[in-house]
């Protein structure tokens, strides 16, 4: 299989009040930092960095944004996954789209950003958004990126938290959503998607740097109270919940939803490609 150049960039938690998220993110064992307020003055975040590069976003605005999608998400569903983005590799954000372009998806962009961190540093990147829900947006720095993603020990978490090891995303039309990730992957081998025997979903993976991301569609025999249909028919496609590399000797479980915001989180152990831990 031809690999991306693209890798997961960050995941994005809509919140509502940010220094409760802070507080409950670090009681799980996450360093929490704090990121500064956007350019344009409508949001502020919070960063939860990975030793991987990834990072998570934790979100919240200043004043209602009734035109953002992460706004109306937030309000009428309450916190949770929103969003997440992808990291242009060599290249730029512009080049990313135009690829994504030529292979027959749609991204509007390049869009300036910019954040002014704490410490008075100021960041700037340029983003593209897709125009389905499906798929993630695209992220690239222009200022330096260990500014945004800062490095060291704010990369270091009690809980042993190394990096993301998996991605699922929510999508109404499996086949439909395979081909755009698979254009927006630069992929040409055909991937093969499969059904979840007991589970009411199919699915198809792809990998993406060290991440795997794996595409769900909830099948015509799923209960409708599904946790995969509850999604669907009320946040919409998008990112549905991940799993965290702890290393193998660390701690598995499933974070509690009180603490992580609505955001399905778990935390698992890697192991060698043998069966061996790793």
């Amino acid at each position: 299989m031809t690999q991306s150049a693209l890798t997961v960039d960050h995941l994005v938690i809509r919140v509502h009040d940010l220094d409760a998220t802070v507080d409950d993110l670090g009681a799980l064992g996450f360093t929490v930092q704090r990121g500064g307020t956007h350019a344009d003055g409508v949001t502020h975040n919070a960063l939860i960095g990975f030793a991987d590069g990834s990072y998570i976003e934790l979100i919240a605005f200043l004043r209602p944004a009734p035109q953002r999608r992460w706004w109306t998400i937030g309000e009428q569903h309450g916190d949770g996954f929103v969003d997440f983005a992808l990291l242009p590799g060599p290249g730029s954000v512009a080049a990313a789209i135009e690829g994504a372009r030529v292979r027959g998806l749609s991204y509007d962009g390049p869009q300036d950003g910019g954040r002014m961190r704490p410490d008075g540093e100021r960041l700037a990147w340029q983003t593209g958004r897709p125009s389905t829900a499906d798929l993630p947006f695209l992220c690239g720095d222009i200022t330096p990126r260990r500014l945004r993603v800062p490095e060291g020990e704010v990369r270091h978490h009690a809980n042993g938290v190394r990096g993301i090891a998996s991605l699922a995303v929510a999508v109404r039309d499996l086949d439909v959503s395979t081909r755009r990730y698979a254009a927006l992957l630069g992929i040409d081998t055909p991937v093969l998607s499969a059904p979840l025997a007991g589970f009411g979903a199919r699915a198809t993976t792809f990998r993406v740097g060290a991440t795997a991301l794996v595409l769900f569609e909830a099948a015509a025999s799923a209960s409708s109270d599904s946790a995969l249909r509850r999604q669907l028919d009320t946040r919409g496609e998008g990112l549905f919940g991940i799993a965290l590399d702890v290393g193998h000797d660390g701690d598995a479980r499933v974070l509690d939803a009180n603490r992580t915001h609505g955001a399905h989180i778990e935390t698992i152990r890697t192991f060698k490609a043998g069966g061996g831990r790793a």
